[in-house]
């Protein structure tokens, strides 16, 4: 069950988590008292002007605040971050879950079809576009995920050997927060219309155009490809997947915008 509409409660004198007690009042007065504009509570999207939405802006000190605020609640909050590739994702995440006492990050980029699949369909070229990922499966996890019950394991997706390893991610049933990263919860196309509903929060992660293509060249170089040949890849396969989550950006509940430094660690 998705959360209530806890967002339209907040207020300026509402309580402050213990988990955030050492953050400026200030600071928490002014995210706990923003009027959600658009936000998403038991699978409906309340809005000022749902033909023209306005998305709030928050910092990560504010989307700590927040993520706390939310796992106040009595049920697991898993809350989804998405950003275009090379947005930082990874360590957006790290952030939240580190700031929290009971939070754990789980990638969407665990669920890449295998490198032999995406031959056997045609697709090794252009891995990490929309249709190269088990949908359902993350959808089945999300699924497990809000049922609460036992441990359960989510795959990684290792970057060094471009491959998922199954259930190395282990998500115990204390666990209040989950945060979930990628590039398309967002997305209506290939099955990823399915995602949203299990998603308590969304929270896009904006950053400009040319630090992406920065960060993605230096990553596929940083992993031996050559500097023609990672520019390539991401003129060709990058880019439309950037194009792909940039347009997506308006149906978040909150974008999230962080220092250059901060958000370049992970390059994820």
């Amino acid at each position: 069950m998705l959360l209530s509409s806890r967002a339209s409660n907040a207020t300026v004198g509402a309580p402050v988590p213990a988990r955030i007690a050492r953050i400026d009042t200030g600071v928490i007065s002014t995210i706990l008292s923003t009027q959600v504009q658009r936000c998403r509570y038991a699978g409906k999207v309340t809005s000022v002007d749902d033909q023209s939405p306005s998305v709030p802006v928050m910092t990560l000190e504010q989307a700590q605040i927040r993520a706390a605020w939310l796992a106040e609640a009595p049920q697991r909050v898993v809350i989804g971050l998405v950003g275009a590739p090379g947005s930082g994702k990874s360590t957006v995440s790290d952030h939240l879950t580190a700031s929290l006492l009971s939070a754990v990050a789980v990638p969407m980029d665990g669920f890449h079809f295998s490198n032999e699949v995406l031959r056997d369909l045609g697709r090794r070229q252009r891995k990490g576009a929309p249709d190269t990922f088990d949908v359902a499966g993350y959808v089945a996890l999300l699924q497990r995920l809000r049922a609460d019950a036992g441990v359960v394991y989510a795959p990684r997706f290792d970057r060094s050997l471009e491959e998922s390893i199954g259930s190395a991610i282990a998500v115990a049933p204390e666990c209040r927060v989950v945060v979930t990263e990628g590039n398309y919860l967002l997305a209506q196309d290939y099955g990823w219309d399915a995602v949203r509903s299990h998603l308590d929060e969304v929270w896009y992660l904006d950053v400009p155009r040319e630090s992406l293509v920065k960060r993605l060249v230096a990553r596929r170089v940083s992993h031996g490809h050559p500097e023609a040949e990672a520019r390539a890849w991401v003129d060709n396969v990058d880019s439309p997947n950037i194009d792909h989550v940039v347009a997506t950006a308006h149906k978040a509940d909150f974008i999230l915008t962080i220092p250059e430094a901060q958000g370049a660690q992970g390059e994820q």
